[in-house]
């Protein structure tokens, strides 16, 4: 999350009320994330995220907008976007396409244990199967494709050795690619983003994930090697913690087993995964936009994840 548009108290108020969502009384922008803007806003109804959309158009959105509504709607605990009278979720404000949704209850785990990546995994497993049949269809924009446009972008930016890595790695997944057991491996909409930051836990019970905005169709694979690689690492240096990944796996297949062609490219999906939000780090690092309130990740962390993940892959 992060603010790039400035929305005022009354403009905000007058439009929670076309949406019917009360009375404003407290709006504060949130400093999380680089995508789009988001305020937290409170009314006499409830606690709601407002998030005002800076990159992605009104013809993506509506993916994502309806994902979350479907997920809601099988039992997945996300956010619920709310409709104006005549049933659209997607709006606008600023001048920009705009939408409000419920605030999760709790807090993030930053500090994981086993028992939350035991939740993780059997959540992540119900929202895969949740959404298999959800009908609209878009690919994931941070994809191979994106991948391949914006390496080359960064480049400049990088020392010969990561230069070297970087373009190994991404030579390697243009390879697997290709192969006709990952053209068979089972996908749907994932979430693709879904960091310790993007889910809540209260009570130690795990109260619902969020932020969907770079969701899409791909592998189930690759939205789980996303999620081992943030929830069951070492921060500090990118290695793989065994009794965390064990605990998340087990829950993950007692919902939904992997296939025998998933767990021989488990090991090449988190490598995608460290790759993915290392191109993404240095874009955003070093051709960075304005914004009025913007922390800019550290890109170096997925290049050790990376690294890591070449030196140690996790083997089921």
């Amino acid at each position: 999350m992060a603010v790039f548009t400035e929305v005022s108290f009354d403009e905000a108020a007058a439009f929670l009320r076309s949406l019917n969502l009360g009375q404003l009384q407290s709006i504060k922008g949130a400093a999380g994330g680089i995508e789009n803007t988001n305020y937290f806003v409170d009314t006499d109804q409830g606690q709601y995220v407002l998030t005002l959309f800076e990159r992605l158009t009104s013809e993506q959105l509506p993916y994502y907008l309806h994902l979350m509504k479907h997920l809601a709607g099988h039992g997945i605990p996300v956010p619920n976007p709310a409709a104006d009278a005549k049933g659209n979720i997607l709006h606008r404000l600023k001048g920009k396409p705009a939408a409000v949704a419920n605030k999760l209850r709790g807090h993030s785990e930053l500090n994981p244990t086993p028992a939350h990546c035991t939740s993780m995994g059997e959540m992540l497993a119900r929202m895969h199967l949740a959404g298999l049949d959800y009908p609209r269809r878009q690919p994931n924009l941070r994809g191979l494709a994106w991948w391949n446009e914006t390496v080359p972008v960064v480049l400049p930016h990088l020392t010969p050795d990561q230069r070297s890595l970087i373009l190994g790695e991404l030579a390697y997944q243009n390879h697997v690619a290709a192969m006709s057991g990952y053209r068979s491996l089972p996908r749907g909409a994932i979430h693709a983003d879904l960091f310790r930051d993007n889910v809540m836990f209260e009570d130690g019970r795990l109260t619902g994930f969020f932020d969907f905005y770079f969701a899409g169709c791909d592998t189930f694979l690759f939205d789980i090697g996303v999620c081992l690689n943030d929830w069951c690492i070492d921060l500090d240096n990118g290695a793989q913690d065994a009794a965390r990944a064990a605990a998340f796996m087990a829950a993950y297949q007692r919902v939904r087993p992997l296939t025998a062609q998933e767990r021989r490219l488990l090991p090449s999906q988190q490598r995608a995964g460290a790759l993915r939000f290392w191109i993404s780090r240095l874009w955003d690092f070093h051709l960075p936009r304005e914004a009025a309130v913007l922390k800019a990740h550290d890109p170096g962390h997925f290049e050790r994840v990376l690294r890591q993940r070449l030196a140690h892959p996790y083997l089921l």
